[in-house]
């Protein structure tokens, strides 16, 4: 098979891992730094974090006909800059960062992007959105956006140690959404074996987790156990839980698919932050369960075993991805409950 533009002019859907690379070849994506081994996944790109870091006053959108690199100038928006340079940076907790993205885009007509934090960023609380120039809407980028990327990253648990290339959002692209798409319910699962816990719960005014520290946390520092009783357990508000899916979730290699809210009227609390899951996910012999990032809002909320939480939204890909998730090892094919790369036993 040819990879190239023929194949990218003619068929729709989400795009797989050759045609990224083909836009890399061709310009419409392109990089301070060459792109780095892993970096295009079987559906997506990972964003890397430049060189500057700026602390801002509070979120934003630039909304139209405004660049972003103008709006940093406002001392009513900016409040200061931060070097990743040198030894990186702490990103602290309850504040909101601006950076710069090393890769920017002048994508075609017909091509559009969507952005998520990758699993591991969700998986430790930390909140990412992607920006434009121009932008009305986070996380989107809009068919022939031409221009520079940006990532708001505001830490809600634990403060982050970062630096320059570190990859925290990925972009997957787009060419034409289907007119139907299919969509799975996914439940929790809170009925562990005997003597396991259903779930940990972040601990408050814990330690720096450094992203370049993987398996080097150790659990205990940063986590607590739950245990349900009788199939139920409590969510306190405001605290952040890992928890999984009762059920196994597969995608095919000719599928891409989403995580997202269901009904808000079955229950006030977030089920996920980290969205994404790339084609041949689950497609190991005994499934892949999804872990579930959790939050409660404003009151206490009764979670039971069984009870609905978020739904898999299904897309097709334009073509199969020459690499499929897990084929070249991964942190969380085969996964049952499982805490981020980051933290060892």
């Amino acid at each position: 098979m040819t990879y190239g533009v023929q194949v990218m002019a003619d068929s729709a859907g989400v795009l797989p891992d050759f045609e990224i690379e083909a836009l890399v070849a061709s310009g419409a994506i392109r990089s301070t730094l060459a792109l780095e081994p892993g970096q295009v996944q079987p559906a997506s790109l990972d964003l890397r974090l430049a060189e500057d870091a700026y602390r801002l006053r509070a979120s934003f959108l630039p909304g139209k006909d405004r660049a972003v690199a103008d709006l940093l100038q406002d001392p009513g928006i900016r409040l200061h800059r931060i070097d990743l340079t040198e030894k990186g940076a702490v990103l602290e907790t309850g504040c909101v960062y601006l950076v710069p993205l090393q890769e920017s885009l002048r994508l075609p007509a017909g091509l559009a992007a969507r952005a998520n934090p990758k699993s591991s960023t969700g998986r430790i609380d930390v909140f990412t959105r992607l920006v434009t120039n121009r932008g009305k809407a986070f996380d989107e980028v809009p068919t022939a956006y031409s221009g520079p990327l940006y990532l708001e990253v505001s830490p809600r648990t634990f403060p982050i140690m970062v630096r320059p290339g570190d990859r925290l959002a990925q972009l997957r692209f787009k060419r034409k959404k289907p007119e139907t798409l299919k969509e799975k319910v996914v439940s929790i699962d809170l009925e562990p074996p005997t003597g396991q816990p259903a779930g940990y719960r972040a601990k408050p005014h814990s330690g720096v987790v450094d992203l370049r520290g993987i398996g080097a946390h150790e659990v205990s520092q940063f986590w607590e156990p739950v245990y349900p009783k009788n199939g139920r357990i409590v969510l306190n508000p405001e605290e952040f839980y890992i928890l999984v899916s009762r059920e196994t979730v597969k995608v095919a290699p000719d599928e891409a698919a989403e995580m997202a809210p269901i009904a808000p009227e079955l229950g006030e609390f977030r089920a996920h932050y980290a969205g994404f899951f790339d084609p041949g996910f689950g497609m190991n012999k005994d499934g892949s369960r999804a872990v579930l990032e959790v939050r409660s809002r404003d009151v206490p909320f009764i979670l039971e075993h069984g009870q609905p939480v978020a739904k898999l939204i299904y897309e097709p890909m334009s073509a199969r991805p020459k690499a499929l998730y897990g084929g070249q090892g991964s942190n969380y094919q085969g996964q049952g409950l499982k805490l981020s790369k980051h933290f060892g036993s």
